[in-house]
Protein backbone atom coordinates (compact mmCIF):
# COMPACT_ATOMS: atom_id res chain seq x y z
CA UNK A 1 0.00 0.00 0.00
CA UNK A 2 1.38 3.36 -0.97
CA UNK A 3 1.55 6.29 1.23
CA UNK A 4 -0.52 8.22 -0.94
CA UNK A 5 -3.19 5.22 -0.52
CA UNK A 6 -3.02 5.15 3.26
CA UNK A 7 -3.64 8.73 3.51
CA UNK A 8 -6.40 8.56 1.70
CA UNK A 9 -7.56 5.47 3.59
CA UNK A 10 -7.17 7.57 6.64
CA UNK A 11 -8.56 10.98 5.95
CA UNK A 12 -12.04 8.22 4.93
CA UNK A 13 -11.80 6.74 8.44
CA UNK A 14 -12.28 10.30 9.86
CA UNK A 15 -14.38 12.02 7.32
CA UNK A 16 -16.11 9.15 5.68
CA UNK A 17 -18.31 10.35 2.64
CA UNK A 18 -21.76 11.54 2.98
CA UNK A 19 -24.31 11.79 0.99
CA UNK A 20 -24.87 15.62 -1.01
CA UNK A 21 -28.44 15.68 -0.10
CA UNK A 22 -29.21 13.87 3.54
CA UNK A 23 -25.67 13.65 4.62
CA UNK A 24 -26.25 9.98 5.27
CA UNK A 25 -22.89 7.57 4.82
CA UNK A 26 -22.26 6.56 1.24
CA UNK A 27 -19.67 4.66 -0.36
CA UNK A 28 -17.57 7.40 -1.99
CA UNK A 29 -17.81 11.14 -2.42
CA UNK A 30 -20.10 13.64 -4.26
CA UNK A 31 -22.53 10.69 -4.25
CA UNK A 32 -26.18 10.37 -3.21
CA UNK A 33 -27.53 7.15 -0.69
CA UNK A 34 -29.76 4.62 -2.42
CA UNK A 35 -32.68 6.79 -0.89
CA UNK A 36 -31.49 10.20 -2.14
CA UNK A 37 -30.97 8.59 -5.62
CA UNK A 38 -34.31 6.92 -6.25
CA UNK A 39 -36.29 10.40 -5.00
CA UNK A 40 -34.22 12.34 -7.88
CA UNK A 41 -36.10 11.88 -10.67
CA UNK A 42 -32.82 11.54 -13.33
CA UNK A 43 -33.96 12.20 -17.28
CA UNK A 44 -33.56 9.25 -19.16
CA UNK A 45 -35.15 7.51 -22.50
CA UNK A 46 -37.09 9.37 -25.18
CA UNK A 47 -36.92 13.56 -24.38
CA UNK A 48 -38.01 16.35 -26.48
CA UNK A 49 -35.63 18.02 -29.15
CA UNK A 50 -35.83 21.06 -28.35
CA UNK A 51 -36.35 21.04 -23.95
CA UNK A 52 -35.05 17.92 -22.95
CA UNK A 53 -38.04 17.09 -20.97
CA UNK A 54 -39.16 13.29 -21.44
CA UNK A 55 -41.66 12.52 -23.19
CA UNK A 56 -43.90 9.24 -23.52
CA UNK A 57 -42.78 6.55 -26.03
CA UNK A 58 -39.79 4.62 -27.64
CA UNK A 59 -36.57 6.30 -29.34
CA UNK A 60 -37.54 5.25 -32.98
CA UNK A 61 -34.57 8.13 -34.34
CA UNK A 62 -37.01 10.41 -35.12
CA UNK A 63 -37.19 14.41 -33.48
CA UNK A 64 -40.14 14.68 -31.25
CA UNK A 65 -40.87 17.50 -29.30
CA UNK A 66 -42.89 17.99 -26.41
CA UNK A 67 -46.17 20.19 -26.11
CA UNK A 68 -44.93 23.13 -24.68
CA UNK A 69 -42.38 23.45 -27.26
CA UNK A 70 -44.88 22.70 -30.12
CA UNK A 71 -46.97 25.43 -28.74
CA UNK A 72 -43.36 27.64 -28.39
CA UNK A 73 -40.72 27.08 -30.46
CA UNK A 74 -37.87 28.23 -29.29
CA UNK A 75 -34.66 30.23 -30.65
CA UNK A 76 -32.36 27.02 -30.25
CA UNK A 77 -31.43 23.79 -31.70
CA UNK A 78 -31.45 20.95 -29.17
CA UNK A 79 -31.91 21.40 -25.17
CA UNK A 80 -31.07 18.58 -22.96
CA UNK A 81 -32.02 18.35 -18.72
CA UNK A 82 -30.47 16.03 -15.90
CA UNK A 83 -32.84 16.32 -13.49
CA UNK A 84 -37.31 16.76 -13.39
CA UNK A 85 -37.18 19.99 -10.81
CA UNK A 86 -39.44 18.28 -7.90
CA UNK A 87 -38.64 16.52 -5.03
CA UNK A 88 -34.92 15.76 -4.12
CA UNK A 89 -34.14 17.21 -7.46
CA UNK A 90 -35.39 20.57 -6.63
CA UNK A 91 -34.02 20.70 -3.30
CA UNK A 92 -30.44 19.95 -4.70
CA UNK A 93 -30.95 22.88 -6.94
CA UNK A 94 -32.22 25.29 -4.60
CA UNK A 95 -29.27 24.45 -2.42
CA UNK A 96 -27.19 24.98 -4.89
CA UNK A 97 -28.36 27.86 -6.00
CA UNK A 98 -28.99 29.66 -2.74
CA UNK A 99 -27.75 27.53 -0.01
CA UNK A 100 -24.09 28.17 -0.82
CA UNK A 101 -23.77 24.06 -1.42
CA UNK A 102 -20.96 25.02 -4.23
CA UNK A 103 -19.67 21.38 -3.40
CA UNK A 104 -23.05 20.16 -5.78
CA UNK A 105 -21.22 21.29 -9.15
CA UNK A 106 -19.13 18.61 -9.17
CA UNK A 107 -21.86 16.13 -9.45
CA UNK A 108 -24.18 17.90 -10.88
CA UNK A 109 -21.89 18.76 -14.22
CA UNK A 110 -21.31 14.81 -14.34
CA UNK A 111 -25.48 14.81 -14.51
CA UNK A 112 -25.38 17.30 -17.09
CA UNK A 113 -22.64 15.76 -19.44
CA UNK A 114 -24.39 12.73 -19.87
CA UNK A 115 -27.34 14.67 -20.55
CA UNK A 116 -25.83 16.60 -22.99
CA UNK A 117 -23.69 14.07 -25.09
CA UNK A 118 -24.56 14.52 -28.26
CA UNK A 119 -24.01 18.00 -28.00
CA UNK A 120 -20.67 18.13 -26.78
CA UNK A 121 -19.61 15.98 -29.83
CA UNK A 122 -18.73 19.56 -32.23
CA UNK A 123 -16.54 21.24 -29.85
CA UNK A 124 -19.37 23.59 -28.91
CA UNK A 125 -18.02 27.13 -26.65
CA UNK A 126 -19.66 26.82 -23.53
CA UNK A 127 -21.53 29.86 -22.32
CA UNK A 128 -22.99 30.20 -19.02
CA UNK A 129 -26.33 32.65 -18.45
CA UNK A 130 -25.25 35.94 -16.38
CA UNK A 131 -26.06 37.63 -13.77
CA UNK A 132 -26.67 40.82 -12.98
CA UNK A 133 -23.65 42.32 -10.89
CA UNK A 134 -25.92 43.36 -8.06
CA UNK A 135 -27.49 40.04 -7.55
CA UNK A 136 -24.07 37.99 -8.54
CA UNK A 137 -22.84 40.94 -5.19
CA UNK A 138 -25.17 38.96 -3.13
CA UNK A 139 -25.37 35.83 -3.96
CA UNK A 140 -21.31 35.74 -4.38
CA UNK A 141 -21.32 33.11 -7.10
CA UNK A 142 -23.40 32.45 -10.61
CA UNK A 143 -24.74 28.96 -9.90
CA UNK A 144 -24.45 28.89 -13.35
CA UNK A 145 -20.93 30.19 -14.48
CA UNK A 146 -19.78 27.76 -12.08
CA UNK A 147 -21.84 24.35 -13.70
CA UNK A 148 -20.68 25.83 -16.88
CA UNK A 149 -16.81 26.01 -16.11
CA UNK A 150 -16.63 22.45 -14.28
CA UNK A 151 -18.76 20.45 -17.13
CA UNK A 152 -16.32 22.38 -19.60
CA UNK A 153 -13.26 21.19 -17.71
CA UNK A 154 -14.85 17.67 -16.91
CA UNK A 155 -15.81 17.40 -20.87
CA UNK A 156 -12.23 19.29 -22.01
CA UNK A 157 -14.36 22.13 -24.11
CA UNK A 158 -13.73 25.94 -23.92
CA UNK A 159 -15.73 28.25 -21.96
CA UNK A 160 -16.36 31.60 -21.89
CA UNK A 161 -18.21 33.08 -18.53
CA UNK A 162 -18.64 36.47 -19.78
CA UNK A 163 -19.98 36.02 -22.93
CA UNK A 164 -23.07 37.56 -22.03
CA UNK A 165 -23.65 39.78 -19.60
CA UNK A 166 -27.31 41.18 -18.29
CA UNK A 167 -27.32 44.88 -18.48
CA UNK A 168 -30.93 45.82 -16.62
CA UNK A 169 -31.68 44.64 -13.29
CA UNK A 170 -34.58 42.83 -14.02
CA UNK A 171 -37.09 41.70 -10.91
CA UNK A 172 -37.47 38.11 -9.85
CA UNK A 173 -39.26 35.81 -12.54
CA UNK A 174 -40.87 33.32 -10.61
CA UNK A 175 -44.41 33.37 -10.71
CA UNK A 176 -44.84 35.22 -13.86
CA UNK A 177 -46.29 34.03 -16.97
CA UNK A 178 -44.46 33.35 -19.96
CA UNK A 179 -45.29 36.19 -21.70
CA UNK A 180 -44.56 38.30 -19.06
CA UNK A 181 -40.93 36.82 -18.31
CA UNK A 182 -40.21 37.97 -21.67
CA UNK A 183 -41.51 41.18 -22.21
CA UNK A 184 -38.87 41.79 -19.09
CA UNK A 185 -35.95 40.44 -19.97
CA UNK A 186 -36.22 41.40 -23.72
CA UNK A 187 -32.76 43.49 -24.13
CA UNK A 188 -31.96 42.33 -20.85
CA UNK A 189 -29.49 40.56 -21.99
CA UNK A 190 -26.80 41.43 -24.56
CA UNK A 191 -23.13 39.96 -26.02
CA UNK A 192 -19.88 41.28 -23.41
CA UNK A 193 -18.72 44.01 -25.52
CA UNK A 194 -15.28 42.66 -25.35
CA UNK A 195 -15.83 38.70 -25.07
CA UNK A 196 -18.77 37.92 -27.11
CA UNK A 197 -16.46 37.96 -30.00
CA UNK A 198 -15.66 34.93 -28.94
CA UNK A 199 -18.97 33.42 -30.04
CA UNK A 200 -18.63 34.55 -33.53
CA UNK A 201 -18.84 31.06 -36.55
CA UNK A 202 -18.83 28.96 -32.92
CA UNK A 203 -21.47 26.47 -31.71
CA UNK A 204 -22.53 27.33 -28.51
CA UNK A 205 -23.58 25.39 -25.46
CA UNK A 206 -25.45 27.30 -23.00
CA UNK A 207 -25.63 26.87 -19.61
CA UNK A 208 -28.52 26.81 -16.98
CA UNK A 209 -29.31 25.77 -13.46
CA UNK A 210 -33.27 25.46 -14.27
CA UNK A 211 -35.38 25.64 -17.29
CA UNK A 212 -38.89 27.03 -16.67
CA UNK A 213 -40.23 29.01 -19.33
CA UNK A 214 -37.29 29.16 -21.25
CA UNK A 215 -37.64 32.75 -21.63
CA UNK A 216 -33.68 33.30 -20.18
CA UNK A 217 -32.29 31.18 -22.15
CA UNK A 218 -34.23 32.59 -25.26
CA UNK A 219 -33.03 35.84 -24.44
CA UNK A 220 -29.60 34.18 -24.11
CA UNK A 221 -30.09 32.30 -27.49
CA UNK A 222 -30.84 35.57 -29.26
CA UNK A 223 -27.74 37.36 -27.92
CA UNK A 224 -25.47 34.70 -29.06
CA UNK A 225 -26.99 34.97 -32.60
CA UNK A 226 -26.54 38.66 -32.37
CA UNK A 227 -22.65 38.20 -31.40
CA UNK A 228 -22.53 35.99 -34.76
CA UNK A 229 -22.68 32.40 -33.20
CA UNK A 230 -23.06 29.73 -35.90
CA UNK A 231 -25.85 27.25 -33.73
CA UNK A 232 -27.35 27.42 -30.13
CA UNK A 233 -27.76 24.83 -27.97
CA UNK A 234 -28.66 24.31 -24.57
CA UNK A 235 -28.50 22.15 -21.39
CA UNK A 236 -29.66 22.66 -17.82
CA UNK A 237 -29.67 20.80 -14.54
CA UNK A 238 -33.17 20.97 -13.68
CA UNK A 239 -36.46 21.30 -16.35
CA UNK A 240 -39.72 22.21 -14.72
CA UNK A 241 -42.28 20.18 -16.05
CA UNK A 242 -46.42 20.94 -16.04
CA UNK A 243 -47.64 19.15 -12.34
Amino acid sequence: MTLRTRFQTAVSLIYPARCLNCGGLVESDFGLCSACWRDTSFISGLVCHSCGVPVPGEDDGQIVRCDDCLQTPRNWQQGRAAIIYSGQGRRLVLALKHGDRTDLVRPASAWMGRAAADLLTNDPLIVPVPLHWTRLVRRRYNQSALLAQALAAREGQDCCPDALIRSLQTPMLEGRSRDERMTILRDAIRPHPRMGCRMQGREILLVDDVMTSGATLSACASACIVAGAASVNVVVLARVTAA
